[in-house]
């Protein structure tokens, strides 16, 4: 009871939904977001799909777009710097409650990866969780034509902080 922590990230292509540990059985949604990251050989953008899959609950742990800074030579596949992929994992820790000291990031001091996003951390902060994810072709069948960076929509979180707010009367 009482709890702001994330459990579920999850999208379809369509939407983008997050559960919270404090209102069970609640799923709060918004538009799933388009992948942004290098394409492979034969592929534009315009090819793929809204972002899909279940990646995302790397992220609900602590790990995937979270943890970038453990292997920065992920830049190589999803896109960006190695100088943002460190930037991501320490701003993470803006939006979580923690670090999971099971998990450690050795180029950070090793710090634990930030771990159990907080919906009002994110909401007061407005930094959104990074996720690292395949890009998904439009076209069911085709499969995975890239991968990249993408961040829940905001709504998610404003929804899930108003049930929040309204289940526990503040």
């Amino acid at each position: 009871e009482y709890s702001t922590v994330v459990t579920t990230m999850a999208r379809n292509g369509v939407e983008f939904g997050l559960r919270v540990s404090g209102l069970p059985g609640q799923w709060f949604t918004g538009p799933a977001q388009q992948v942004i990251g290098p394409m492979f050989a034969g592929y534009k953008p315009e090819d793929s799909g809204l972002d899909i899959g279940d990646s995302a609950i790397t992220e609900t742990y602590g790990i995937g777009g979270f943890a970038m800074a453990t292997a920065p030579a992920i830049v190589a596949l999803v896109g960006g710097t190695v100088e943002e992929a460190i930037d991501f994992s320490r701003q993470m820790r803006e939006i979580t409650l923690g670090e999971n000291p099971n998990v450690t990031i050795p180029l950070l001091g090793f710090m634990g990866v930030p771990s159990a996003i907080d919906i009002t951390r994110v909401g007061s902060s407005g930094i959104l969780p990074v996720i690292n994810t395949a890009i998904a072709h439009k076209d069911a069948g085709v499969g995975m034509i890239g991968a990249g960076i993408v961040h829940p929509p905001f709504a998610c979180f404003e929804k899930a902080i108003l049930g929040w707010c309204e289940r526990y009367g503040v």
